[in-house]
């Protein structure tokens, strides 16, 4: 997979309109092998599509439902809407799965909670559904049609590359606050493994988490990895991921985590234990909450993506395949469709593309 994309592709992807930009970005072509059963309806015809998000408890994925319902309304298409009970819920995301091969929905928009989900989705494919993940990739590619993603390696190579500048040769004793220690799921090991690949460490295998050297050297000078904790992707994790990791070594400076609400519950660890000076956080998301975290300065810097527009992009495309036969494509040189991503910081760094928080808080979401 190609890991990085140009700039100026990049802010164009960023700052195009949503809607507007679905109309505009001719989906042509075929993905991978689906049949979509219901692109023969057309006419007057409803077009149904089940959007499943992993949880309704983390602003990303309200945001995205919000997305598609505004997409849908405006197309006329029929949405139904379902998620996990809590971050890796894979039972309930299976069921709504079923509930949407039984109704005879045309597709599916869904962000996978975990590989078991997706045996269902194969099903699906196979009763003529059209699959698209949303946000996380699946570890089977074959069990959906296509991805409309941020570039999650990406978004942990930028913000690692930002805190390799802004530690400037000073020594990394780093804590990794993942989603999951009991499950692989790609959002988990891209963001994690982009992160130590931006700073300039070894990953060894880029498909496993916590598998790098305890010790060595990263771009800058010397670097320590405390360790590795689960957060679930919650505040309430990231805090007692933060502890379990502040047990190990009181001396760390650069916190990871996979998400912006993982990286609040760390930052009152850390505030609790009285350990922020010099601390640097950085995270992924991008959501308002997120940027008025960067700008109060619990986060150092973020990696903004886009969930309106995956989900808008998602229901477009759906209802377009069903309309006109076309199906959409991937973004040249990847595997995926994407939906784009910013480095988001007050604090610039020389050779670090990033915007502000000004510019970051004009296109945030939640």
């Amino acid at each position: 997979m190609n890991r990085t994309a140009p700039a100026a592709f990049r802010r164009r992807m960023i700052m195009a309109g949503s809607l507007a930009a679905a109309a505009a970005l001719a989906f042509t072509g075929c993905a991978s092998g689906g049949s979509a059963g219901s692109t023969d309806a057309g006419g007057d015809e409803t077009i149904g599509v089940s959007l499943i998000v992993k949880t309704t408890t983390n602003p990303f994925f309200i945001a995205m439902q919000e997305g598609a319902e505004a997409a849908a309304e405006d197309l006329g298409v029929e949405l139904t809407m379902a998620a996990g009970k809590e971050d890796g819920d894979e039972d309930t995301q299976i069921q709504a799965i079923e509930n949407a091969i039984s109704k005879g929905d045309a597709g599916i928009l869904i962000t996978p909670n975990g590989p078991a989900v997706e045996d269902a989705l194969v099903k699906a494919r196979d009763a003529g559904l059209y699959v698209i993940a949303l946000d996380t990739p699946p570890t089977d590619p074959e069990s959906v049609d296509i991805t409309f993603a941020t570039d999650n390696f990406q978004a942990g190579q930028e913000i690692g590359e930002w805190t390799a500048a802004k530690l400037g040769g000073e020594k990394a004793t780093i804590a990794l606050i993942d989603l999951f220690d009991d499950k692989v799921v790609t959002v988990d090991y891209n963001r994690d493994q982009g992160f130590l690949d931006g700073m300039g460490i070894d990953t060894a295998d880029a498909e496993a988490n916590g598998d790098e050297a305890p010790t060595g050297t990263y771009s800058g000078g010397d670097y320590e990895i405390v360790g590795n904790e689960a957060s679930q992707g919650a505040e309430d994790g990231g805090r007692t991921a933060a502890e379990t990791l502040l047990s190990k070594n009181p001396d760390i400076n650069v916190v990871y985590t996979i998400n912006e609400p993982a990286a609040y519950g760390a930052y009152e660890a850390f505030k609790a234990a009285g350990k922020t000076d010099g601390l640097i956080v950085v995270s992924v998301d991008g959501g308002c909450a997120g940027i008025d975290a960067v700008k109060d300065g619990i986060i150092g810097a973020t990696s903004q993506q886009y969930p309106v527009k995956m989900a808008e992009l998602g229901v477009q495309a759906i209802h377009d395949l069903v309309e006109t036969g076309k199906a959409p494509e991937v973004s040249e040189g990847l595997d995926f469709y994407n939906t784009g991503v910013a480095l988001v910081t007050d604090d610039p760094q020389d050779g670090v593309e990033s915007i502000d928080t000004a510019e970051g808080g004009e296109i945030c979401w939640g």
